[in-house]
């Protein structure tokens, strides 16, 4: 019996490449065991070539990414992603590589987390025209001015 999708979505379903990696980057639990592997501090002229290379004595490398910078597409942003067929392999790998000098830098090796999980940055504040926090550490005061109306006297603080 085929398997549906529950995506109403009209595109085709992720299809593998001819390498066998997933072209979303994606590597769908299986099992098989694979498992991805975070590896940052990289040197920003490292390739996908370069990391497959050198973590392919550790077990059998599946795919590489190495993630490449906005705004300087030939520079890589430091950091990319190893995946191996086995827990087994990625774990050895681990041993082997974590906190190790290669192309100049100490990198670090860890098993990837996926996207949702821990703390993630960006929002940023809300400055002074759009919100964020009055200075008496609540939030509102997005007036104009940015001072929440004490700029003219009408403060409801105390009213209340």
């Amino acid at each position: 019996m085929e398997r549906r999708s529950r995506s109403r979505s009209k595109s085709p379903p992720r299809r593998r490449d001819d390498r066998g990696s997933y072209k979303s980057g994606d590597r769908p639990a299986g099992a098989d065991g694979g498992t991805k592997l975070y590896v940052g501090n990289l040197s920003f002229d490292t390739r996908g070539e370069d990391l497959m290379q050198y973590f392919s004595q550790f077990g059998k490398v599946d795919d590489t990414t190495v993630i490449m910078d906005r705004d300087d597409p030939g520079r890589s942003r430091g950091f990319g992603f190893v995946t191996y067929s086995t827990i087994a392999d990625a774990e050895y790998a681990i041993s082997k590589t974590d906190n190790v000098e290669w192309m100049g830098r100490n990198i670090r090796v860890n098993m990837s987390r996926p996207r949702g999980d821990g703390p993630r940055g960006g929002g940023g504040g809300g400055g002074m025209r759009s919100g964020g926090f009055r200075g008496d550490g609540r939030r509102g005061g997005g007036d104009r001015y940015g001072d929440g109306g004490r700029r003219y006297g009408h403060d409801d603080r105390d009213r209340y």
